[in-house]
């Protein structure tokens, strides 16, 4: 529909500008326990994105009806899915200007998913997050460079890998947010490094501070986590998940990350 997000999952058409050029944004969220997990959290944060790149948002309504309509289509209302909610910018003429009329295109998908039940192994990765782009802070349809680094890890015998930015700065890990904990403090890479905003990011800082413990948005290099008391990773499907560096010995639990972890294990 000309000006705001049509919903459907019929075909994509081979001229979807979000098929041939990555323009548009995606979503993760949780369904779990019968429901979707923070769904406004994450429509309002595709809104924030699309307002950036000019595209029509859909409402928190149309976000939530499209992602539970995606677990009732893959019949997993009574299992715990990964749902993915997608929009594009639509069709578009053959080069990089839109249409005068954007007819933005919504989806949703959803597959079963298993929370982790073991720490995981990282490696740092040769390929870089470029902090000095826009869509950087943006969870966009360009998601190559992610894809090279993961592959990176799993050729490496890792679980995820740590994206520096290139400054060499640790920014992220392929597909979730990194913490690590030195001297009773809170780390995680600042949003100048180029990391996502991540939804469960900003509920484990949240809870963090309602402990009582520090939290420092930090810029530094990877010598950081080598000597860091713990580290592990955050997204919308894995809630707190401990991890350490691919060759070291596996950590004992750290009681701060427990903490965190019990804090935000409703949301997972």
């Amino acid at each position: 529909m000309a000006g705001e997000a049509a919903t459907g999952f019929d075909a994509i058409p081979l001229d979807d500008r979000g098929l041939l050029l990555g323009d548009g944004l995606f979503e993760t969220l949780l369904f779990t326990r019968g429901g979707l997990v923070l769904p406004e959290a994450h429509a309002r944060r595709m809104a924030e994105g699309a307002a950036f790149l000019g595209l029509p948002a859909p409402t928190i309504e149309a976000f939530a009806a499209c992602a539970q309509a995606a677990v009732v289509r893959a019949g997993l209302l009574a299992a715990r899915a990964a749902v993915r909610v997608t929009l594009t910018a639509g069709s578009g003429g053959r080069g990089l200007d839109r249409p005068a009329t954007i007819g933005a295109r919504l989806f949703a998908t959803a597959a079963p998913a298993a929370i982790p039940s073991a720490p995981a192994t990282l490696v740092i990765a040769a390929t870089c997050r470029n902090h000095a782009s826009p869509a950087s802070r943006l969870k966009t349809l360009a998601y190559l460079d992610n894809v090279l680094a993961r592959r990176e890890a799993i050729a490496a015998g890792a679980d995820e890998a740590i994206m520096l930015n290139t400054l060499g700065e640790i920014a992220c890990a392929a597909a979730a947010n990194l913490f690590w904990v030195t001297s009773d403090v809170l780390m995680t890479p600042a949003l100048e490094t180029g990391r996502l905003d991540g939804v469960m990011a900003r509920q484990v800082i949240a809870a963090a501070a309602n402990l009582g413990l520090e939290v420092r948005q930090v810029r530094q290099d990877p010598t950081a986590l080598a000597a860091a008391a713990a580290l592990f990773l955050t997204n919308s499907l894995i809630g707190v998940r401990p991890a350490h560096l691919l060759g070291q010995r596996r950590p004992s639990p750290h009681p701060i990350v427990e903490r965190l972890a019990a804090a935000v294990s409703a949301l997972v």
